[in-house]
């Protein structure tokens, strides 16, 4: 009895729900017509009370006593509210809270979009407040145009402003309500005066157009003699006569025919016979149009082929495959152990049938490091029976941790995945030499590794467009970055793909160095391609948005879609380069530590990677980022959202793998670079393919040895908020207390703004443009970050000279 009785308390805690905020369409046509009756009674008692309010002042301290009696059509209500809003507060222009809430009522009654009632709401006061001041000018005598509120307002602007700057602020406020809120320019006016003229103008002429037409009515009814000699005459010299120099001079030797339907002919002779006997017959022979090139852009293509951006590395040899290390040399691959499989499926089959789950068929997958078992239930079984058995599984097989795909998709069946207890290394030579890698037509291909099935799993990069990757410590993110860098340098011309390679731990990707000018991009005035100091990122991904809007520019001229339309219009020669047009070659940038950028830059690093994520896919600009922390403060909801390719490698909690798959199984995989990916419908389990160290260092020292670029792919340059020093170089803008700062800095030889905020008393904005005019000086030196500037003059004589010298 005791268990009946707590029951219902738990559901009754569980059923409790905190009160909605938000009014239901019941709620709101019940407030709505509250408050649209209650607008139309103070509507009626302000009415009332322009007639009745001197009969009603000697009662209005006595509003609570019941015997008195109001002359307001809404008595003592009507009397106290509009005696407080007209008299007391804004006059006649009270109205217009009358107004304003019996419009919110009908917005309330009828459900309709309350964005604009706020925008009312803020004119209509401002608009009463403006109108009781206006009415103010008038005088005490007339309190009920103004009321006591736009009296006092005004006799307060007058006692500080006087009479004319009252009138001169009341007007720019007038003209700034017209400009801003009814829209109404100088241009629009002069625009509406114009239309008005021109209409009066046309009127005048069709009223004119009316009289002549009834004139020419009434003469045509008048038979003259001479109608016949005007009508036919012209049309006989039509006939008899061609006027060769004005045809010559408006066609430049195209004359006209004597049927004026009839156009000569290319090759054509025509002969005009005289009208007299005296004069010669002339011939004129026609000359055929010269022949227009409709697509100049084709005999170009002809004459010299379509261009070829390889060209300028035109021996560039692609790194054989040999460099590459096979690790399944003389071997057959993948082993299949007999043994192994049939104990696996028995366990399986023991432990479902301990748990009265009978299965009607099994069937067995082998991968390369993990086995799936695909098994059929019997009829009636529920799935989420067996998904809850996936700890007694695991425990059953004694596996490192098995994963449960339920259902698996397209099957009517449910995978088990088994670890093998010997693993094979999945080499990127197989990877590479594939036929699926190789035959691959696509902008960007990647082969990633192989999947259960022992398949080389390719995908297109321009196709995610931007990967996002994530893992624990030691579990093959670097690896899988390599891999990804790897295909591309097997399969791209050094012409047609550019690297920005970001690695805040400065030891993974400087092997890259080697081909930093066949290969990678930069800034202009950076010493090292490979991106290793965090506060260089921040405008490395400014200029790539820069490269991204110069990009859509010329994309829009050109009038294509994407880049890949873009450079197949510019090989075929229909894009001029005298109008800026270039090949753009696809840009990718490799970020392998994100979050240690997110600690350190936050925003300024986030929302230059969101921009590009969400607009820099159709210019050929793609990102891969990994991370080791798959954590929401890392990868955020801005950042997810335009990354819909994923890959996860081991993750230690169900949590992480959510973070970064929006689904567990990350967290059940079994290290050494097995992975899940996940382009936004089914998760793959792909085992990705092993490069080693030594491995990519040959590739990069094959290319590097190579004929290369004069200098690596130059970004287009951004100039940072803190480093410029061209700030109040007039030193007619200098401030009152510089050479007192540059004394104070040059004295204690530390060059900071909370220096002089503490020495001058100075607040922090004066203190920082000193110490700007200061750098420009070349007193202090540049921004250190949070270290102080250094100070380039020694003592204070020094300082003196340098001053006297400028």
């Amino acid at each position: 009895m005791a268990k009946k009785k707590a029951t219902p308390k738990t559901k009754s805690k569980k059923q409790f729900k905190a009160p909605k905020l938000s009014l239901n369409r019941q709620q709101r046509v019940v407030l709505g017509s509250f408050l649209t009756i209650l607008g139309i009674a103070i509507l009626i008692a302000f009415v009332s009370f322009m007639f009745t309010w001197k009969a009603d002042q000697s009662i209005i301290a006595t509003l609570g006593n019941r015997e008195a009696e109001a002359q307001n059509w809404l008595s003592k209500f009507g009397a106290g509210i509009s005696h407080f809003f007209i008299y007391k507060g804004f006059g006649v222009s009270a109205f217009s809270i009358a107004v304003l809430i019996i419009v919110s009522g009908i917005y309330l009654f009828l459900d309709l979009t309350l964005s604009s009632l706020k925008s009312l709401w803020i004119w209509g006061i401002l608009v009463m407040l403006w109108l009781s001041v206006f009415f103010g000018f008038f005088g005490k005598e007339h309190a009920l145009l103004g009321g006591t509120v736009g009296f006092e307002m005004n006799d307060f602007l007058q006692d500080y402003l006087g009479f004319i700057g009252a009138v001169l602020l009341m007007t720019f406020l007038l003209i700034t309500y017209f400009v801003i809120r009814l829209k109404i320019t100088p241009e629009r006016v002069s625009a509406y005066f114009k239309t008005a003229q021109k209409e009066m103008e046309a009127d005048a002429e069709a009223s004119t157009a009316t009289i002549s037409e009834i004139e020419q009515v009434e003469e045509d009814y008048v038979p003259k003699e001479p109608l016949d000699v005007v009508v036919e005459k012209p049309l006989q010299e039509n006939v008899n006569e061609v006027d060769f120099e004005d045809s010559f001079k408006a066609k430049s030797g195209v004359e006209k025919d004597s049927t004026p339907s009839e156009k000569p002919s290319a090759k054509e002779k025509m002969t005009i016979a005289s009208t007299t006997d005296d004069d010669l017959a002339m011939e004129v022979e026609t000359t055929a149009e010269e022949e227009v090139v409709e697509n100049l852009s084709s005999k170009l293509v002809k004459d010299y082929g379509e261009f070829d951006p390889t060209l300028e590395l035109g021996k560039y040899r692609f790194p054989p495959i040999d460099l590459l290390k096979d690790y399944n040399a003389g071997g057959t691959g993948i082993t299949i152990d007999q043994a192994e499989l049939e104990e696996n499926k028995n366990n399986i089959v023991d432990t479902l049938k301990n748990y009265k789950i009978e299965i009607a068929q099994i069937k067995a997958t082998v991968g390369p490091t993990v086995t799936l078992y695909e098994i059929v239930p019997a009829a009636g079984v529920r799935i989420s029976k067996i998904k809850n058995l996936e700890d007694d599984i695991a425990l059953s097989l004694a596996a490192l941790g098995i994963r449960i795909i339920a259902p698996m998709p397209g099957k009517g069946t449910i995978g088990i995945e088994v670890p093998n207890k010997k693993p094979a290394i999945v080499s990127m030579r197989s990877a590479i030499a594939s036929q699926k890698f190789q035959q691959a037509e696509m902008a960007l291909p990647i082969s990633f590794g192989k999947t259960i099935s022992n398949e080389t799993f390719v995908v297109d990069l321009a196709k995610m467009p931007h990967l996002l990757m994530a893992g624990a410590t030691g579990q093959g993110k670097s690896v899988g970055l390599n891999a990804v860098l790897t295909s591309l340098l097997y399969k791209k011309h050094p012409a047609e793909v550019k690297f920005v390679l970001v690695d805040p731990k400065k030891v993974e990707l400087t092997l890259f160095n080697k081909i930093e000018r066949h290969y990678l991009a930069k800034l202009p005035d950076s010493e090292e391609a490979i991106i290793t100091d965090n506060s260089k990122v921040i405008n490395t991904l400014n200029s790539l948005c820069i490269e991204m809007d110069a990009r859509y520019d010329l994309l829009k001229d050109a009038m294509v879609r994407n880049l890949k339309e873009y450079n197949a219009k510019f090989k075929a020669r229909k894009l001029n380069p005298e109008n800026g047009h270039r090949f753009l070659p696809y840009i990718v940038l490799v970020v392998d530590e994100f979050a240690d950028l997110i600690m350190t830059a936050g925003k300024e690093v986030e929302t230059p990677i969101a921009r590009l994520a969400q607009l820099a896919r159709a210019i050929g600009i793609h990102l891969i980022i990994a991370t080791q922390r798959p954590s929401v403060n890392v990868i955020t909801g801005m950042i997810k959202a335009n990354f819909p390719a994923r890959v996860a490698f081991r993750v230690t909690s169900k949590i992480d793998s959510r973070t970064i798959l929006d689904a567990g199984g990350a967290d059940q995989l079994i290290g050494r670079g097995d992975m899940l990916y996940t382009q936004g419908n089914e998760v793959i389990r792909i085992q990705c393919a092993f490069v080693d160290t030594p491995e990519v260092e040959k590739i990069v020292d094959f290319i590097g040895a190579q004929k290369a670029y004069p200098e690596a792919h130059l970004l287009p340059e951004y100039i940072g908020e803190d480093s410029g020093t061209s700030l109040d170089i007039d030193k007619s803008e200098r401030d009152a207390l510089f050479r007192e700062a540059a004394e104070v800095l040059v004295t204690a030889q530390q060059g900071s703004a909370s220096l002089l905020q503490r020495k001058l008393k100075l607040g922090y904005n004066r203190a920082g443009r000193i110490i700007d005019q200061l750098e420009a000086a070349g007193i202090v030196g540049p921004f250190e970050g949070s270290k102080a500037r250094q100070v380039l003059i020694p003592d204070l004589i020094a300082l003196e000279q340098h001053l006297e010298n400028e």
